[in-house]
C-alpha cells in the first residue's frame, strides 16, 4: 500500500508522525510513479479540505457502519485461494475509484494476481497485474494502470493523463478495520492497486474526537489506520469475509526489492471477481 498518506488538517501532532510513517509504508513502488505500494504524499488540494464542525460532522452519513447494501451501492465477491472476500462499493462518495474497480473486475484484470504487500496488523494489497504472470519478480507492486489511463477501455485524459486519476476524498469514508482503498504513489497517482485496511489494535489515541464523526471515533476503537485519512480514496468495505483478510495478513513474508518485510512467501491469489450487484 504504499500509495498512501493523507491525513485530516486539524489532527495532532501525533497522528501527523503517524500518518508520515504510514504513507512510507503505502505507497506504490518506486520502479513506477503510478504504482500501489509504498510511497506517497501528504499534500494535495484533493486530499486536504477545511475542518467541518463537530455538529455537521455527526450529520454525515456513514455508509461503512452498515452491511446492508444499499440502491446506490455496488457489491463484489472476491474469490480468493483463501476463501471469499464479500465487499460493497460507495459509487456515491468514489464514483472514478467504484467505477475503475468493476470495470477492470468484469474484464478480468485482476484473475490471478496475488496480494504482493502483506503487513499483520496494517493492511493487505493487490492489485498489480504483473503479479499474475511471475509473482515473485522483483518489479510487483509497481504496475497496473486506471481504465481512464491512455491505451485503457475507458480512456479519458481529463481524468488520467497517463500519471493515474485523482483522489476522491468524503467525510463520510474512513480507513476503519475492513475498508478497501486505492494505493498510490502520491496524490492524485491512483492506478489499478487497492488495500484493505486490517489492523484490529484499538487506535482511538491516535485521533482527536473532536474532528471525526463520533461513531467513527467509536468504531476505531476496533482497528484500522486513520493516519491514512484523507490522502487515500476509501471506496468499499467488507462486508463478509475478513477472517480471510486476517488469515491473508497472517501470511509468511520475506524482504522485498524495497527492503521491506512484506513479500509473502506463497502469496494467495485473487483467482477472479464476481460483480453481483452493480449500482445504476
Amino acid at each position: 500500500m504504499k500509495k498512501d498518506n493523507g491525513l485530516f488538517i486539524g489532527l495532532g501532532a501525533l497522528v501527523l508522525v503517524v500518518g508520515l510513517i504510514a504513507a512510507a509504508l503505502l505507497t506504490t513502488s518506486s520502479n513506477d510513479a503510478a504504482t500501489t505500494s509504498s510511497s506517497s504524499s501528504a499534500e494535495s488540494t484533493t486530499s486536504t479540505r477545511q475542518t467541518e464542525s463537530k455538529a455537521k460532522l455527526d450529520k454525515e452519513p456513514l455508509p461503512q457502519l452498515s452491511t446492508t447494501v444499499a440502491d446506490d451501492e455496488s457489491e463484489v465477491i472476491l474469490h480468493t485461494t483463501a476463501g471469499d472476500v464479500t465487499i460493497k462499493l460507495f459509487n456515491t462518495y468514489a464514483p472514478l475509484a467504484v467505477k475503475n474497480f468493476i470495470v477492470h473486475a468484469k474484464a478480468g484484470y485482476y484473475d490471478n494476481t496475488t496480494f504482493h504487500r502483506v503487513v499483520k496488523d496494517f493492511m493487505i494489497q493487490g492489485g498489480d497485474p504483473q503479479s499474475a504472470k511471475n509473482p515473485d519478480a522483483d518489479t510487483v507492486g509497481s504496475g497496473g494502470k486506471s481504465i481512464y489511463a491512455p491505451g485503457q477501455s475507458n480512456a479519458d485524459k481529463s481524468i488520467d493523463s497517463g500519471t493515474g486519476f485523482k483522489n476522491e476524498i468524503s467525510y463520510s469514508l474512513y480507513n476503519i478495520r475492513g475498508s478497501l482503498a486505492m494505493a498510490n504513489a502520491g496524490t492524485d497517482t491512483n492506478g489499478s492497486q487497492f488495500f484493505i485496511n486490517q489492523n484490529s489494535d484499538d487506535v482511538q489515541s491516535q485521533i482527536s474526537k473532536k474532528v471525526y464523526p463520533s461513531k467513527i471515533y467509536t468504531i476505531y476503537k476496533q482497528g484500522g489506520n486513520p493516519s491514512l485519512d484523507g490522502s487515500y480514496t476509501v471506496f468499499g468495505q467488507v462486508i463478509k469475509g475478513m477472517t480471510v483478510v486476517d488469515k491473508i495478513a497472517s501470511a509468511k513474508v520475506k524482504t522485498n526489492a524495497s527492503g521491506e518485510k512484506s513479500k509473502p512467501t506463497s502469496p494467495v491469489k485473487v483467482t477472479s471477481i464476481t460483480v453481483v450487484k452493480e449500482a445504476e
